[in-house]
C-alpha cells in the first residue's frame, strides 16, 4: 500500500533530555546542562514511519511533561486508526481536543507531513509550496553569560562563514549589553547584528534601553518587553529608529491579527512550535508580509528534527526573509539526534530534498536520552 489512504497503527512518544555545551541566558530565563523535548513517532500499517518534535520551554510555550501527555493522552485517540489523508480533520481536532499545547501540535503536523512527502516521494516543503530557495542565510544566538566564552564562539563561527548574529540582552543589566554590543560591533564589523532581549525589560525602562542599543544599528530588535505588553510595544515601535520585531507576543494567526492592527512592531519571529505547526506558521507569515512586516526564522532549544519543520517551512515560505536561527544541532547541543549531520555549509542550511523531512533520528541516541517514554499500537 502506498497512498495516503493507509492507516496510522502505531504513536510512540519519548521525552528526552538533551545535554547542552554551555550556559546560556535569556531576559526570560536560563539553559543550563541540557534541555528537554518531546519526540513523537508516528507508524503506518505500510512499515512508514513520520516523526516530529515538540521543542518546549516552560517559561515561553509549555513544558516538556504538558507536550508529552497532550500527545499520549489526548491527542492519541485522534490518530490512531485514522489515514494519512486525514491530516487536516486530524489537525482540526487537536486543535479543540487540548488547549494550548501548541508544541505538540507541532510534532503531529510535522509528523504527518513526513509520511505524506514519503508516500508522494517528495520533500515536505514540496506539499506546502514552491521551493524558494536552496539554502537559508544562518543566525546564531549570542547568549553566555560569560561573554569571554562567546567571543571563542563567534570567532569559530566566523571561520565557519557565519555573518549574522543575534545578541541575547536584558538579563545581566544594561553596562553588560552595551560593552557586548560594543565589542561584537568593533571586533567583528561585517557581521549583522540582531539584538533580542526575550521580554527582559521592564515598562518603565523599555523604551529608553532599546533606544540605547538602537545606536549600534542591528538590523532588528526583538521582543524588549513581555508579551501581554501590546500598548507598550507600540510606543516602542514607533519611537525606534530599527525594525522592531515580536517573538512572544505572537503565536497564532489570532495573535497577528490583532498585533497588526495595534502596530506594536514592523516584524515578527515565525516559530512553528509556538503557532502550532508549519501551517499555521505560515499563514501567519503570509499575514504579516500582507501587513507589511518583515519575517524571520526562529526557533525554541531544538535537535536537529525541530530545526528540519523550520527549515521545510522556510524553504516554501518566501516571505521569512530575515534569515534562519537553526543553529543549535551544530553549535550548542553536545551530540545532535540526527542519523545524519544537520545540513550547515559556510553560513547557510541547506535546505534538503529528500521525501518527507529528508532525515531520521537515530533510536540509539533517543533511548539513551529518554527521561518517559509512551508506546502503542493498534
Amino acid at each position: 500500500m502506498t497512498e495516503n489512504n493507509q492507516k496510522i497503527i502505531g504513536m510512540d512518544v519519548w521525552q528526552i533530555n538533551v545535554p547542552v555545551v554551555s550556559k546560556r541566558s535569556h531576559g526570560i530565563g536560563d539553559i543550563e546542562g541540557g534541555f528537554e523535548v518531546v519526540l513523537l513517532r508516528l507508524r503506518t500499517e505500510a512499515g512508514l514511519e513520520g516523526w516530529g518534535e515538540a521543542a518546549c520551554w516552560s517559561v515561553f510555550t509549555g513544558s516538556p511533561e504538558a507536550s508529552f501527555f497532550a500527545l499520549d493522552r489526548y491527542i492519541r485517540p485522534l490518530v490512531i486508526g485514522k489515514t494519512i489523508a486525514d491530516r487536516q480533520s486530524i489537525m482540526l481536532a487537536a486543535r479543540y481536543a487540548i488547549a494550548h499545547a501548541s508544541e505538540a501540535k507541532s510534532a503531529l503536523e510535522t509528523a504527518l507531513l513526513d509520511i505524506e512527502g514519503q508516500i508522494a516521494e517528495k520533500p515536505v516543503w514540496a506539499l506546502l509550496g514552491d521551493k524558494s530557495a536552496d539554502k537559508i542565510p544562518l543566525s546564531v544566538s549570542i547568549a553566555d553569560p560569560d561573554f569571554n566564552k562567546d567571543i571563542g564562539l563567534l570567532e569559530r563561527i566566523y571561520d565557519d562563514g557565519v555573518r549574522m548574529v543575534k545578541l541575547k540582552t536584558g538579563f545581566a543589566g544594561h553596562d553588560f549589553d552595551l560593552m557586548r554590543c560594543e565589542a561584537i560591533r568593533k571586533s567583528f564589523p561585517d557581521i549583522a547584528l540582531r539584538i533580542d532581549f526575550n521580554q527582559g525589560l521592564q515598562p518603565d525602562e523599555g523604551l529608553a534601553r532599546t533606544l540605547d542599543l538602537a545606536v549600534f544599528e542591528p538590523d532588528f530588535i526583538e521582543q524588549p518587553v513581555r508579551a501581554h505588553e501590546y500598548d507598550l510595544m507600540a510606543e516602542i515601535c514607533r519611537k525606534c529608529p530599527v525594525l522592531l520585531l515580536a517573538d512572544e507576543s505572537i503565536f497564532g494567526p489570532e495573535d497577528m491579527q490583532r498585533a497588526e492592527r495595534e502596530k506594536i512592531a514592523g516584524g515578527v519571529s515565525i516559530k512553528v512550535m509556538k503557532s502550532g505547526g508549519l501551517t499555521r506558521a505560515r499563514e501567519v507569515a503570509l499575514m504579516a508580509s500582507k501587513a507589511g512586516w518583515q519575517c524571520y526564522g526562529g526557533d525554541m532549544h531544538e535537535t536537529g528534527l525541530g530545526h528540519l519543520s523550520g527549515v521545510h517551512l522556510m524553504a516554501a515560505t518566501p516571505e521569512i526573509a530575515l534569515g534562519c536561527e537553526f543553529y543549535h544541532a551544530k553549535y550548542y547541543v553536545r551530540e545532535d539526534i540526527l542519523n545524519g549531520v544537520f545540513p550547515i555549509k559556510n553560513g547557510y542550511v541547506e535546505i534538503p530534498d529528500s521525501p518527507g523531512l529528508g532525515m531520521k533520528p537515530d533510536l540509539e541516541k533517543i533511548e539513551k536520552l529518554t527521561i518517559r517514554k509512551s508506546a502503542m499500537a493498534r
